[in-house]
């Protein structure tokens, strides 16, 4: 079975860390997941309603890990510890948004003909305490427990327009604020504004919010942005030293969803030596199989010759396995060049662009000019450095000889010629790629209706537009420009040329 379409289907509840942190609000009496659970109190009992009444929406496979975890935006979570989650100095034991953090005093206990009158709905009240509140931290904090309130009352759109309000509040620093803002958003299904949310957040801790970035990462890989993920899973891995085994899985994910499983493998093991208990990686792991992974070859006996004869070159030839044919069979290095692939891999992951691009360089010499996997990586890190000559060097052997079997490589090689203005032959690449990902990807037909539309071919962007909404909505998914947009390629489409 192929990986990349079961991977998703996986009961996984780790992916999204959303956990609300007010670092004023912290309770040493709130429930972590190691104590015994508590019996019912009115805190509880708001946090059980806001559950069940936000909007129940059937979500794809790809989108239940994190909107499993979203679920649990109100549940306190156990001390984090240095080995398997980010450090204390990142994130504080959190607080549970519920009635409890709200301000003492709501309700009045002096007589009715003396007090001034307090509102007894706690929307009221909290808009009330909003207007009153003396700092932008605190009106912030307010107005998310008014969101909370709202979207537990079912009052879903007066929540997200309460929250884009957090998010587009330009003089507040409170970066744990913007980041409980984008939980929130997320929870709500405004992938968006998460994602704006969670960028202002990591923008205030000057890039080190590795929750914000891993739980960014999640919404991006949700919606096929996967450079934007790849990106996000390893900077909230270089700010905890590759020790944060949620981030590693879910980067094993995006390396499973792009065909990529050695390096998936890869991380999972990662998350796991962080992590032993980690059962979501345990269970990709287990599921991975062999196709696509990276063996050391074993070197044959060495033939007895005379003194003085020839020796065995060190060089090998290219893998036999590196074939459509034997796609389902594992790849096979000779030691030192497995040896030079790992290292060019950790020097691309911590940043080390320079010798990852030789160690790189040197795999692909070893196996006279090409090897899938290193072709393919070497390409990616050239695009990001903005090489794309070099990248398009290093592509075009994987999409010739193996792009059914890479079709990732179709997408970056549609980048680079899009970039160059070949529109047409970056119309081929990108519709090879939603060819080759189907429904796995909808982003792809994003890119293939703008390119299309680049060409004045209106009826063409159109459909591909129209392709890519239904799969979004499939996936229980709202575009709030998508009928603006379709209606623009509609009075394209319809308008004679000129």
């Amino acid at each position: 079975m192929n990986i990349r379409n079961t991977l998703f289907a996986l009961p996984i509840v780790f992916s999204l860390t959303i956990t609300f942190a007010f670092a004023q609000t912290t309770n040493p009496t709130l429930k972590t997941q190691s104590q015994a659970k508590p019996a019912s109190t009115p805190a509880t009992r708001t946090q059980n309603r806001t559950r069940q009444t936000l909007p129940a929406t059937k979500t794809s496979a790809a989108q239940t890990d994190a909107a499993k975890s979203e679920t649990s935006v109100n549940e306190a979570t156990a001390e984090p510890t240095p080995a398997s989650t980010p450090s204390r100095a990142e994130s504080t034991t959190p607080a549970q948004v519920t009635s409890e953090t709200k301000p003492a005093g709501i309700i009045s206990d002096k007589p009715a003909e003396t007090a001034s009158p307090t509102p007894s709905d706690p929307i009221t009240a909290l808009r009330e305490e909003i207007d009153a509140a003396e700092t932008p931290q605190d009106r912030l904090r307010l107005r998310l427990n008014l969101a909370e309130e709202l979207a537990g009352s079912g009052k879903k759109t007066e929540a997200v327009a309460e929250l884009h309000g957090v998010t587009d509040a330009s003089d507040v620093f409170d970066p744990q604020g913007f980041y409980n803002a984008g939980n929130a958003l997320a929870r709500l299904g405004d992938t968006e504004a998460a994602v704006h949310a969670y960028r202002k957040a990591i923008e205030q801790r000057k890039g080190r919010y590795s929750r914000a970035s891993n739980n960014l990462g999640v919404l991006l890989l949700r919606v096929g942005r996967w450079d934007e993920a790849h990106e996000a899973f390893l900077s909230a891995l270089r700010v905890e030293g590759f020790r944060y085994a949620e981030a590693s899985y879910n980067l094993g994910r995006l390396y499973a969803a792009r065909g990529q499983m050695d390096l998936a493998v890869r991380e999972w093991r990662r998350a796991l030596a962080v992590d032993p208990k980690h059962s979501a990686a345990a269970q990709s792991l287990a599921g991975a199989g062999i196709e696509g992974r990276i063996t050391v070859e074993q070197a044959p006996p060495l033939p007895s010759s005379p003194v003085g004869g020839s020796s065995v070159s060190a060089e090998r030839q290219p893998p036999t396995s590196s074939s459509p044919r034997n796609s389902n069979r594992p790849l096979t290095l000779d030691s030192a060049s497995f040896g030079l692939l790992q290292t060019a891999r950790t020097a691309s992951d911590r940043g080390n662009k320079t010798e990852a691009i030789d160690a790189y360089q040197r795999v692909i010499a070893r196996q006279n000019g090409y090897f899938a996997p290193a072709n393919l990586e070497l390409g990616y890190l050239l695009i990001g450095l903005k090489r794309n000559d070099e990248a398009m060097t290093a592509l075009l052997p994987v999409v010739n000889r193996e792009g059914s079997r890479y079709p990732i490589s179709y997408y970056h090689v549609a980048r680079i010629y899009e970039l160059k203005g070949d529109l047409q032959l970056a119309e081929e690449s990108f519709s090879k790629a939603v060819a080759a990902y189907g429904n796995e990807n909808a982003q792809f037909l994003l890119d293939l209706s703008r390119i299309r539309e680049k060409q004045g071919n209106f009826k063409g962007a159109l459909e591909a537009m129209e392709q890519y909404i239904a799969l979004v909505k499939k996936d229980g998914r709202d575009i709030a420009w998508s009928e603006e947009r379709v209606a623009v390629l509609r009075q394209k489409a319809s308008t004679p040329p000129r």
